[in-house]
């Protein structure tokens, strides 16, 4: 049983030969417990990846590689936020407190492995940008966290669809140029002092 984990090693040692996945079910999600395989197969692809990764090319290709993945996600980062930006269009009045909410939302959304819609690619950045602002607001200007939601098909997704209606009003108060009371506003309450994500 090799378990789940080094990919490079897993990929090898499929290619080596037969092998069984073995996968676990919770939910609608399905998560990898290993792969079976023959002993022989495993140790032989075991010892020809440590060799390989022993060698100084790796470590430089490793480094390489890990720069250019902060470079990506550091230029994901400021167009995400400029998605967000775009995104929330807030009236000159309110220019700061878009600039701050960009910067809230993208450092919430954007970090690699924080399952957020941020991450996906199968939808424009505009929509993920748009999502993003969205769920912060939820979390942020709602009760949502606390909502004793039915364990229905359906319920939760609902409840959110209610929020966003209610989010989508609180972003177009901020859209106009008429000033309100910033102390009774969540929004601008959720920007001076956001809470921790739970």
């Amino acid at each position: 049983m090799l378990p789940p984990g080094d990919a490079g090693l897993t990929r090898r040692v499929k290619a080596a030969g037969p092998s069984w996945t073995v996968v676990e079910k919770k939910g609608r999600k399905t998560f990898s417990q290993g792969i079976w395989a023959p002993e022989a197969h495993i140790s032989a692809a075991r010892a020809a990846l440590e060799a390989e990764r022993a060698t100084p090319a790796y470590a430089k290709r490793r480094a390489s590689d890990a720069a250019r993945r902060e470079r990506e996600q550091a230029e994901y980062e400021v167009d995400f936020a400029n998605s967000v930006l775009r995104f929330l269009a807030f009236a000159p009045t309110f220019t700061a407190h878009a600039k701050r909410l960009a910067v809230l939302v993208s450092v919430h959304a954007t970090p690699v492995g924080s399952g957020t819609v941020a991450r996906t690619e199968r939808i424009p950045i505009e929509r993920r940008a748009e999502a993003a602002v969205i769920a912060w607001l939820r979390h942020q200007t709602t009760r949502y966290d606390d909502m004793s939601i039915a364990r229905v098909k359906g319920a939760r997704r609902e409840v959110r669809r209610e929020l966003a209606e209610v989010s989508r009003a609180l972003l177009d108060v901020h859209r106009r140029d008429a000033p309100h009371p910033a102390a009774s506003c969540p929004l601008c309450t959720a920007i001076e002092n956001p809470r921790k994500p739970e």
